[in-house]
């Protein structure tokens, strides 16, 4: 059973995503099947995944993408995954890496 974070936790890390990491949403949106994403927002996430609302051409889709890491527990562990999803969302589309 996956894990699941307490509502303020989910809502502080959907109001980050989504107030500061727009354009990191659409990266990740378009390098995990949705390349003509013109649009993509953080919606929810549990223990398992990270989930998206995605607009393309062909309508809104959600895109459920497993943490990289397996599966998480603890506040700090959503950013390092999400970190590194964006990461690998990047890197799939040749885009240059981050200074940290």
């Amino acid at each position: 059973m996956s894990h699941t974070f307490e509502p303020q936790v989910i809502d502080a890390v959907l109001a980050h995503m989504n107030g500061d990491h727009t354009e990191d949403n659409l990266v990740i949106a378009r390098a995990n099947g949705h390349p003509d994403a013109t649009s993509a927002t953080m919606t929810g996430l549990d223990g398992d995944a990270g989930v998206w609302s995605v607009t393309d051409p062909a309508g809104e889709h959600e895109l459920r993408i497993t943490w990289p890491g397996g599966p998480i527990s603890e506040r700090p562990e959503i950013r390092r995954e999400v970190v590194v999803v964006f990461e690998a969302a990047a890197a799939a589309l040749g885009l240059p890496p981050r200074e940290h």
